[in-house]
């Protein structure tokens, strides 16, 4: 089933939402997102850090001098009036802000700033039996930009040409995904997910200064393995760090959570979800799944209003 989309400002039937080819997006990728879930948790229907995502949207719009002609909270209101709308008690959501018509050439400038939410039932990404399994990974050929050639803070739709090469690579080559480098050879993250490395007890992660995206996951990560008294360490990992780790995850809203159990053939641990990963898996779980939200990382998702026999 296809769900209305929220389109400027309208909820509008699934087949009409649509763009002219000409529109600036679809030749130059000026666009930027957000990957955001609803879970149905035992307490109702609610969606993961729903203003992190949006200030995320409207930060990565700011730097690609997009005006946004809606506010966070209008933005909020549109999401959950999209959900409720919709229907459905979990979902992903997909806000996605980009340059419309007008002159035809690089300069977007006078282009209008077109924002979409749309909403559809998602399982979990890399696989449902990922979660417990582990995936199996390569180091990509393709490493990730540079510094100062694309902005890594910006979730823009361009960016992702490069995520799209790597995620292909690793399927043609048998494996779920694949993890890309920096430009020095540091590890950065995979296709479309953070990666931590467990090793003596000790996370790591990658610094943001390596191109990556901030995760909002990996934001939440780090603080529920603060809690429970693990050290998280930002820094730079060379390659065979992965080779070396006791466990290896990826984070994100579409992976939450995802343990790996080899990179190039290499077994990570012994080559299943490792006792740390779990135990993250569990506490991250515990707000999405039964609701308990010591953060304020949930906002209810409010009741679709009566319609009119």
């Amino acid at each position: 089933m296809q769900h209305d989309i929220w389109f400027n400002g309208t909820l509008v039937p699934y087949e009409d939402a649509k763009i002219h080819v000409l529109s600036h997006v679809v030749h130059y990728g000026s666009s930027v997102f957000e990957g955001i879930r609803c879970y149905r948790t035992e307490r109702g229907s609610a969606v993961f850090r729903l203003r992190e995502h949006l200030q995320r949207l409207i930060d990565s719009a700011r730097i690609y001098r997009m005006e946004i002609p809606y506010t966070l909270d209008e933005l909020e209101r549109a999401t959950l009036e999209t959900i409720a709308h919709s229907g459905l008690t979990s979902c992903y959501i997909r806000p996605v802000v980009f340059r419309g018509m007008g002159s035809m050439g690089v300069n977007p400038l006078k282009n209008t700033v077109e924002t979409v939410i749309a909403v559809w039932e998602w399982g979990a990404y890399l696989g449902a039996e990922a979660l417990e399994q582990g995936v199996d990974v390569q180091v990509a050929s393709w490493n990730r930009m540079a510094p100062n050639t694309f902005p890594a803070l910006a979730k823009a739709g361009g960016n992702y040409l490069n995520a799209s090469l790597v995620k292909m690579d690793a399927v043609l080559n048998g494996f779920t995904e694949g993890i890309m480098l920096n430009v020095d050879g540091y590890v950065a993250e995979g296709s479309g997910e953070n990666l931590f490395l467990v090793r003596n007890g000790t996370l790591y992660t990658a610094p943001t200064s390596l191109s990556i995206l901030p995760g909002i996951t990996r934001d939440a990560v780090i603080t529920l393995a603060r809690e429970r008294g693990f050290t998280v360490e930002e820094t730079r990992l060379p390659r065979e760090a992965l080779y070396l780790a006791d466990e290896l995850f990826f984070t994100g809203t579409a992976a939450e959570i995802t343990p790996i159990r080899s990179v190039d053939h290499h077994r990570i641990g012994q080559g299943t979800r490792g006792p740390i990963t779990a135990e993250l898996q569990e506490a991250f779980f515990d707000v999405i799944r039964r609701g308990n939200d010591p953060h304020g990382w949930l906002t209810p998702v409010p009741a679709p209003a009566a319609t009119e026999g």
